[in-house]
Protein backbone atom coordinates (compact mmCIF):
# COMPACT_ATOMS: atom_id res chain seq x y z
CA UNK A 1 0.00 0.00 0.00
CA UNK A 2 1.08 3.12 -1.17
CA UNK A 3 0.24 6.24 1.07
CA UNK A 4 0.44 9.67 -0.87
CA UNK A 5 2.08 12.06 1.93
CA UNK A 6 1.16 15.63 1.04
CA UNK A 7 4.70 17.90 1.11
CA UNK A 8 5.05 20.81 3.15
CA UNK A 9 4.83 22.90 0.64
CA UNK A 10 1.24 21.52 0.20
CA UNK A 11 0.23 22.16 3.44
CA UNK A 12 1.50 25.37 4.23
CA UNK A 13 1.40 28.43 2.54
CA UNK A 14 5.07 30.30 1.83
CA UNK A 15 3.91 33.26 3.87
CA UNK A 16 2.87 31.67 7.23
CA UNK A 17 2.69 34.61 9.39
CA UNK A 18 0.84 36.58 6.53
CA UNK A 19 -1.82 33.53 6.01
CA UNK A 20 -2.75 33.65 9.69
CA UNK A 21 -3.28 37.46 9.65
CA UNK A 22 -5.54 36.67 6.89
CA UNK A 23 -7.37 33.69 8.15
CA UNK A 24 -7.51 35.54 11.88
CA UNK A 25 -9.80 38.23 9.77
CA UNK A 26 -11.39 36.11 7.60
CA UNK A 27 -12.83 33.77 10.68
CA UNK A 28 -13.44 36.99 12.81
CA UNK A 29 -11.30 35.37 15.09
CA UNK A 30 -8.95 36.78 18.28
CA UNK A 31 -5.89 35.26 19.25
CA UNK A 32 -4.87 35.05 22.90
CA UNK A 33 -1.75 33.55 23.81
CA UNK A 34 0.22 33.35 26.91
CA UNK A 35 3.47 34.54 28.11
CA UNK A 36 4.95 30.80 27.60
CA UNK A 37 4.52 30.76 24.03
CA UNK A 38 7.05 30.64 21.10
CA UNK A 39 8.10 34.40 20.41
CA UNK A 40 6.83 34.54 17.05
CA UNK A 41 3.29 33.23 18.43
CA UNK A 42 3.39 36.12 20.80
CA UNK A 43 3.80 38.48 17.77
CA UNK A 44 0.95 37.42 16.08
CA UNK A 45 -1.10 37.51 19.01
CA UNK A 46 -4.22 40.17 19.58
CA UNK A 47 -3.37 40.04 23.23
CA UNK A 48 -0.51 38.32 25.43
CA UNK A 49 -0.84 38.06 28.79
CA UNK A 50 -0.63 35.87 32.03
CA UNK A 51 -3.25 33.64 33.41
CA UNK A 52 -5.58 36.21 35.04
CA UNK A 53 -4.95 38.90 32.02
CA UNK A 54 -6.19 36.76 29.67
CA UNK A 55 -9.49 35.58 31.30
CA UNK A 56 -10.33 39.17 32.09
CA UNK A 57 -9.52 39.70 28.22
CA UNK A 58 -11.52 36.33 27.09
CA UNK A 59 -14.65 38.05 29.05
CA UNK A 60 -14.44 41.17 26.56
CA UNK A 61 -14.06 39.25 23.17
CA UNK A 62 -16.44 40.73 21.00
CA UNK A 63 -15.12 37.83 17.42
CA UNK A 64 -16.88 34.93 16.62
CA UNK A 65 -13.93 33.01 17.61
CA UNK A 66 -11.19 32.80 20.16
CA UNK A 67 -8.12 30.80 19.04
CA UNK A 68 -6.03 30.32 22.53
CA UNK A 69 -2.32 30.06 22.36
CA UNK A 70 -1.71 28.47 25.52
CA UNK A 71 -2.47 25.30 27.43
CA UNK A 72 -5.97 23.50 27.80
CA UNK A 73 -7.51 24.96 30.68
CA UNK A 74 -6.61 28.33 29.24
CA UNK A 75 -9.38 27.63 26.28
CA UNK A 76 -11.94 26.09 28.80
CA UNK A 77 -11.75 29.20 31.03
CA UNK A 78 -12.48 31.33 28.01
CA UNK A 79 -15.45 28.72 27.22
CA UNK A 80 -16.82 28.78 30.07
CA UNK A 81 -16.91 32.70 29.97
CA UNK A 82 -17.91 32.70 26.16
CA UNK A 83 -20.49 29.60 25.36
CA UNK A 84 -21.82 31.28 22.63
CA UNK A 85 -18.34 31.63 20.90
CA UNK A 86 -16.27 29.15 19.21
CA UNK A 87 -13.22 28.19 21.20
CA UNK A 88 -10.06 26.63 19.33
CA UNK A 89 -6.64 25.38 20.42
CA UNK A 90 -3.44 24.73 17.93
CA UNK A 91 -2.75 21.13 19.72
CA UNK A 92 -5.63 20.00 21.96
CA UNK A 93 -2.63 17.86 23.81
CA UNK A 94 -1.71 20.87 25.49
CA UNK A 95 -2.33 19.82 28.86
CA UNK A 96 -0.53 21.33 32.63
CA UNK A 97 0.80 18.96 35.20
CA UNK A 98 -0.95 20.95 37.92
CA UNK A 99 -4.90 20.05 35.80
CA UNK A 100 -3.44 16.57 35.25
CA UNK A 101 -2.14 15.97 38.75
CA UNK A 102 -5.51 17.04 40.36
CA UNK A 103 -8.29 14.15 38.84
CA UNK A 104 -11.85 15.86 39.81
CA UNK A 105 -13.04 12.81 41.28
CA UNK A 106 -10.07 12.71 43.50
CA UNK A 107 -10.36 16.02 44.19
CA UNK A 108 -14.09 15.57 45.18
CA UNK A 109 -13.33 12.67 47.72
CA UNK A 110 -10.48 15.24 48.91
CA UNK A 111 -12.91 17.82 49.27
CA UNK A 112 -15.35 15.84 51.31
CA UNK A 113 -12.81 14.35 53.80
CA UNK A 114 -12.73 18.11 55.24
CA UNK A 115 -16.22 19.29 55.25
CA UNK A 116 -17.02 22.91 55.89
CA UNK A 117 -14.08 23.78 54.06
CA UNK A 118 -14.00 26.77 51.40
CA UNK A 119 -12.53 25.30 48.47
CA UNK A 120 -9.44 27.87 46.89
CA UNK A 121 -8.26 26.85 43.62
CA UNK A 122 -5.61 27.85 41.29
CA UNK A 123 -6.40 28.49 37.52
CA UNK A 124 -4.25 26.26 36.96
CA UNK A 125 -7.25 23.15 36.89
CA UNK A 126 -10.09 21.86 35.10
CA UNK A 127 -13.11 22.94 34.27
CA UNK A 128 -14.66 20.09 36.14
CA UNK A 129 -12.34 21.51 40.03
CA UNK A 130 -13.52 24.70 38.98
CA UNK A 131 -16.77 23.61 39.07
CA UNK A 132 -16.43 22.52 42.85
CA UNK A 133 -14.58 25.38 43.80
CA UNK A 134 -15.71 28.46 45.69
CA UNK A 135 -13.04 30.96 43.86
CA UNK A 136 -10.30 30.47 41.61
CA UNK A 137 -7.49 32.48 41.80
CA UNK A 138 -3.72 32.67 40.21
CA UNK A 139 -0.37 33.83 40.80
CA UNK A 140 -1.21 37.46 40.05
CA UNK A 141 -4.47 37.51 43.09
CA UNK A 142 -3.68 34.61 44.77
CA UNK A 143 -3.00 36.24 48.14
CA UNK A 144 -5.84 38.80 47.92
CA UNK A 145 -8.73 35.72 46.44
CA UNK A 146 -7.18 33.53 49.71
CA UNK A 147 -8.05 36.77 51.98
CA UNK A 148 -11.54 36.75 51.12
CA UNK A 149 -11.45 33.39 53.53
CA UNK A 150 -9.83 34.58 56.65
CA UNK A 151 -10.67 32.91 59.53
CA UNK A 152 -12.27 30.08 57.31
CA UNK A 153 -10.97 26.70 56.95
CA UNK A 154 -9.55 26.68 53.72
CA UNK A 155 -8.76 24.35 50.80
CA UNK A 156 -5.92 25.30 48.51
CA UNK A 157 -5.60 23.66 45.39
CA UNK A 158 -3.61 22.09 42.99
CA UNK A 159 -0.15 23.74 43.61
CA UNK A 160 1.54 23.22 47.39
CA UNK A 161 4.10 25.56 46.87
CA UNK A 162 1.48 28.50 45.57
CA UNK A 163 -0.18 27.56 48.62
CA UNK A 164 2.49 27.21 51.10
CA UNK A 165 3.75 31.12 49.93
CA UNK A 166 0.33 32.16 50.21
CA UNK A 167 0.25 31.02 53.45
CA UNK A 168 3.68 33.13 54.24
CA UNK A 169 2.00 36.31 53.19
CA UNK A 170 -1.25 35.37 55.49
CA UNK A 171 0.42 34.40 58.40
CA UNK A 172 -1.86 31.51 58.06
CA UNK A 173 -0.38 27.13 59.27
CA UNK A 174 -3.79 26.40 58.84
CA UNK A 175 -4.39 25.55 54.86
CA UNK A 176 -5.45 22.39 53.66
CA UNK A 177 -3.20 22.04 50.42
CA UNK A 178 -3.23 19.80 47.76
CA UNK A 179 -0.02 18.11 47.12
CA UNK A 180 0.73 19.45 43.55
CA UNK A 181 3.29 21.07 41.69
CA UNK A 182 4.48 22.97 38.30
CA UNK A 183 7.11 20.26 36.22
CA UNK A 184 8.53 23.44 35.15
CA UNK A 185 8.85 25.51 38.63
CA UNK A 186 9.86 22.68 40.55
CA UNK A 187 12.96 21.97 38.20
CA UNK A 188 14.47 25.38 39.58
CA UNK A 189 17.66 24.26 41.33
CA UNK A 190 18.44 25.91 44.41
CA UNK A 191 21.90 24.54 45.05
CA UNK A 192 22.99 25.86 41.51
CA UNK A 193 21.31 29.11 41.82
CA UNK A 194 23.09 29.58 44.94
CA UNK A 195 26.27 29.13 43.00
CA UNK A 196 25.14 31.51 40.17
CA UNK A 197 24.54 33.79 42.72
CA UNK A 198 27.86 34.53 44.20
CA UNK A 199 29.39 34.47 41.29
CA UNK A 200 27.17 37.25 39.91
CA UNK A 201 26.65 39.04 42.97
CA UNK A 202 25.28 41.99 41.22
CA UNK A 203 22.10 40.41 40.21
CA UNK A 204 18.70 40.57 41.07
CA UNK A 205 16.93 37.19 41.41
CA UNK A 206 13.14 37.30 40.29
CA UNK A 207 10.81 34.04 40.86
CA UNK A 208 7.82 32.83 40.41
CA UNK A 209 6.00 31.78 43.48
CA UNK A 210 5.48 28.42 41.79
CA UNK A 211 8.88 27.34 42.55
CA UNK A 212 10.16 25.79 45.59
CA UNK A 213 10.64 27.30 49.20
CA UNK A 214 14.62 26.81 49.12
CA UNK A 215 14.17 29.06 45.38
CA UNK A 216 12.07 31.62 46.87
CA UNK A 217 14.31 32.15 50.07
CA UNK A 218 17.19 33.49 47.79
CA UNK A 219 14.57 35.16 45.64
CA UNK A 220 14.82 38.93 45.72
CA UNK A 221 11.38 39.70 43.96
CA UNK A 222 8.10 36.77 43.96
CA UNK A 223 5.23 37.31 42.10
CA UNK A 224 3.39 36.41 38.94
CA UNK A 225 4.28 36.56 35.38
CA UNK A 226 3.61 39.71 34.87
CA UNK A 227 4.67 41.01 37.57
CA UNK A 228 8.03 39.29 36.80
CA UNK A 229 8.23 41.05 33.75
CA UNK A 230 6.98 44.84 35.59
CA UNK A 231 10.16 44.13 38.01
CA UNK A 232 12.39 43.79 35.40
CA UNK A 233 12.13 46.91 33.55
CA UNK A 234 11.68 48.59 36.94
CA UNK A 235 14.54 47.23 38.73
CA UNK A 236 17.55 49.21 38.79
CA UNK A 237 19.60 45.85 38.76
CA UNK A 238 21.70 45.83 35.49
CA UNK A 239 21.99 42.00 35.45
CA UNK A 240 18.20 39.64 36.41
CA UNK A 241 17.86 36.14 37.43
CA UNK A 242 14.76 34.61 36.29
CA UNK A 243 12.90 31.63 37.69
CA UNK A 244 10.28 31.11 35.70
CA UNK A 245 9.50 29.55 32.09
CA UNK A 246 12.06 31.32 29.58
CA UNK A 247 9.12 32.65 27.51
CA UNK A 248 8.63 35.49 29.26
CA UNK A 249 12.38 36.88 28.11
CA UNK A 250 10.54 37.43 25.18
CA UNK A 251 8.12 40.47 26.71
CA UNK A 252 10.84 41.17 29.04
CA UNK A 253 13.20 42.66 26.11
CA UNK A 254 10.23 44.41 23.86
CA UNK A 255 9.61 46.42 26.90
CA UNK A 256 13.22 46.76 27.77
CA UNK A 257 13.73 48.65 24.70
CA UNK A 258 10.42 50.64 24.62
CA UNK A 259 11.86 51.53 28.21
CA UNK A 260 15.23 52.67 26.40
CA UNK A 261 16.90 50.00 28.84
CA UNK A 262 19.47 46.86 28.10
CA UNK A 263 19.75 44.12 31.05
CA UNK A 264 21.40 41.24 30.96
CA UNK A 265 18.83 38.50 31.39
CA UNK A 266 20.05 34.81 32.93
CA UNK A 267 17.71 32.23 33.42
CA UNK A 268 17.87 30.62 36.73
CA UNK A 269 19.81 27.12 36.95
CA UNK A 270 18.16 23.78 36.82
CA UNK A 271 18.63 20.56 38.43
CA UNK A 272 19.46 18.80 34.93
CA UNK A 273 22.43 21.00 32.52
CA UNK A 274 21.40 18.65 29.73
CA UNK A 275 17.69 19.70 29.27
CA UNK A 276 15.82 22.84 28.38
CA UNK A 277 13.58 22.12 31.59
CA UNK A 278 12.64 25.82 32.28
CA UNK A 279 10.46 25.48 29.01
CA UNK A 280 7.13 24.17 29.56
CA UNK A 281 6.49 21.15 26.88
CA UNK A 282 3.17 21.40 27.13
CA UNK A 283 3.29 25.04 26.12
CA UNK A 284 5.62 24.60 23.13
CA UNK A 285 3.38 21.97 21.52
CA UNK A 286 1.97 25.16 19.82
CA UNK A 287 4.01 26.29 16.65
CA UNK A 288 2.90 28.59 13.53
CA UNK A 289 1.68 25.61 11.82
CA UNK A 290 -0.63 24.35 14.20
CA UNK A 291 -2.07 27.87 14.65
CA UNK A 292 -2.43 27.76 11.01
CA UNK A 293 -4.43 24.42 10.59
CA UNK A 294 -6.53 25.88 13.41
CA UNK A 295 -7.74 29.03 11.93
CA UNK A 296 -8.00 27.24 8.31
CA UNK A 297 -9.83 24.10 10.20
CA UNK A 298 -11.36 25.66 13.44
CA UNK A 299 -10.16 22.78 14.84
CA UNK A 300 -9.52 21.45 17.40
CA UNK A 301 -12.34 22.38 19.11
CA UNK A 302 -13.03 22.97 22.81
CA UNK A 303 -16.28 22.90 24.67
CA UNK A 304 -17.42 22.44 28.58
CA UNK A 305 -20.42 20.14 28.96
CA UNK A 306 -23.01 23.28 30.70
CA UNK A 307 -23.52 22.27 33.94
CA UNK A 308 -20.02 22.29 34.58
CA UNK A 309 -19.79 25.23 32.63
CA UNK A 310 -22.12 27.03 34.76
CA UNK A 311 -20.92 25.47 38.15
CA UNK A 312 -17.32 26.48 37.30
CA UNK A 313 -18.70 30.18 35.80
CA UNK A 314 -19.54 31.13 39.01
CA UNK A 315 -15.85 31.13 41.27
CA UNK A 316 -14.55 32.52 38.02
CA UNK A 317 -16.51 35.41 37.50
CA UNK A 318 -16.40 35.59 41.59
CA UNK A 319 -12.54 36.52 41.11
CA UNK A 320 -12.64 38.84 38.20
CA UNK A 321 -15.27 40.70 40.29
CA UNK A 322 -12.66 41.00 42.71
CA UNK A 323 -9.78 41.94 40.52
CA UNK A 324 -11.49 44.88 38.65
CA UNK A 325 -11.31 45.92 35.60
CA UNK A 326 -8.39 44.83 32.67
Amino acid sequence: MTVNLESPEALFPRDLEAEILRLKEERSAVLLAHYYQEDEVQELADFVGDSLALAQHAKNVERDVIVFCGVHFMAETAKILNPERRVVVPDLDAGCSLADGCPPDAFQQFKDEHPGAKVLTYINCSAEVKALSDLICTSSNAVAMAQEFQGEPLILAPDRHLARWIAQQLGRDDLIVWPGSCIVHEQFSARELSKLRVRRRDAEVLAHPECDAAVLEQADFIGSTSKIIARSVESSADTLIIATEDGVFHQIEKQLARAGKRKELLQAPGMDESCACNRCPYMRLNTLEKLYLCLRDLEPEVTVPEPIRLRALQPIERMLALSGPV
